[in-house]
C-alpha cells in the first residue's frame, strides 16, 4: 500500500514536522535508533521521515535497508533520499522500481557529494569512466529529477535548497536558476540545508520567488548539542553561519549540555517564528537522537509526551 504524498500533505494548508535519520553503522545504533523511533518519537506523531545517503551512494543498500524497516515497523511516511553520484541509470531505476513496489513513492532527489575516501572515488572512476565522481546519465539533480517524474509520474519529489548558498555554486543569481531547473523538471517542494537565522531563509523564500519559484520551502532545523557538533557544522561543505547572539550564548555555557540546552533553546525561538509565519514545514536534522526534538515540541506545545527515558 503506498504512503501518503508529502506533495499532498503539503496541500492541506498547516505546517508539517518532519525529522531526519541516518542508517547507523553499528548493529547496536540500529537496535537503539529503532528504540527511539517507536518509544520516544512515533509519540510525536510527525507528518514524515526522511533517511540520508552518504556520499557517492556509500549507504546505498543501508539507507534501502532503513527505509524498508521503517516503512514496514511503523505507521510513517518515509522520505527516501537518493542521489545520483557515481549511479547508472540502471542502478537509479532499479532503486525506484524497488521503492514503488514497497510502496514508498516519496523521494528526495540530490545530486549528493563524491565520497572523501581516495580509495572509493578511484573505484567509482574505474567503474563509471573518467569523471565517474559525476553521473553519465544524471549530471545535476535536475537530471535525476526529470527522470523520476516522467517513470514514475505518481512519486512526490523534494530537492535540496541552501539558504546560506550552495557550496559549489557561489554565484548566488546561477544558484537560483540551478534549483528553478529542478522544480521545472518536476520537484514538488524545497528542503532547506541548516540555517541559524531566520532572515536567511525568509529572504531565500522571497528571492526564490522573484525567479518564480513557488513551491512550498521546508525549513531545516538542526539543533545545536555540542561543541564538536558546532565544528562538525563548520567543517560542512556548505558550512554553516552561526549568528553571533547564538556564539555569545554558547560562550557562556561551559560544557555540552549547556550547549545542548542552549541548542534547543535557540532552535525553538527559530521554529516559533516560522509557524507563526506560517511557514509550510519544519524538518528537524535529528542526528538519531531524541532529546532536543522531544523537548522542543515540549516547549512549542506540540507534543504531551510523557516519556521517562531520553537518548
Amino acid at each position: 500500500m503506498a504512503e501518503p504524498r508529502v506533495a499532498d500533505l503539503l496541500g492541506r494548508g498547516r505546517t508539517l514536522f518532519s525529522f531526519e535519520f541516518f542508517p547507523p553503522k553499528r548493529d547496536a545504533g540500529w537496535d537503539r535508533l529503532f528504540r527511539t523511533i517507536g518509544e520516544e518519537l512515533l509519540p510525536l506523531e510527525p507528518d514524515y521521515v526522511s533517511v540520508t545517503y552518504g556520499a557517492g551512494g556509500t549507504t546505498r543498500d543501508q539507507t534501502h535497508r532503513l527505509v524498508k524497516r521503517i516503512h514496514e515497523e511503523f505507521d510513517l511516511t518515509v522520505v527516501a533520499h537518493l542521489t545520483c553520484v557515481g549511479s547508472t541509470r540502471e542502478e537509479i531505476d532499479g532503486i525506484l522500481q524497488e521503492y514503488d513496489h514497497l510502496g514508498v513513492t516519496n523521494i528526495l532527489a540530490l545530486r549528493g557529494d563524491p565520497p572523501r575516501d581516495e580509495a572509493l572515488r578511484e573505484a567509482m572512476t574505474d567503474r563509471l569512466g573518467p569523471g565517474g565522481e559525476g553521473s553519465p546519465d544524471f549530471p545535476y539533480a535536475a537530471d535525476l529529477v526529470a527522470y523520476i517524474r516522467r517513470r514514475y509520474p505518481h512519486f512526490s519529489i523534494g530537492v535540496a535548497g541552501f539558504p546560506e548558498g550552495h557550496p559549489a555554486t557561489p554565484n548566488r543569481l546561477r544558484e537560483v536558476e540551478l534549483l528553478k531547473a529542478k522544480v521545472e523538471a518536476g520537484a514538488d517542494y524545497i528542503v532547506t540545508q541548516l540555517f541559524f537565522d531566520n532572515r536567511d531563509y525568509f529572504d531565500y523564500v522571497d528571492r526564490l520567488a522573484l525567479a518564480g519559484v513557488t513551491v512550498p520551502v521546508i525549513a531545516g532545523i538542526m539543533p545545536l548539542s555540542s561543541r564538536s557538533g558546532m565544528e562538525r557544522m563548520a567543517d560542512l561543505a556548505a558550512g554553516a553561519r552561526f549568528p553571533a547572539g547564538l556564539l555569545r550564548a554558547v560562550d557562556r555555557t561551559g560544557d555540552d549540555d549547556g550547549i545542548s540546552r542552549v541548542g534547543t533553546h535557540w532552535a525553538t525561538a527559530q521554529i516559533a517564528e516560522l509557524l507563526n509565519a506560517a511557514a509550510p514545514g519544519i524538518h528537524l536534522y535529528t542526528l538519531n537522537h531524541s532529546r532536543s526534538t522531544i523537548r522542543i515540541c515540549e516547549n512549542l506545545g506540540l507534543a504531551s509526551y510523557r516519556g521517562s527515558s531520553r537518548s
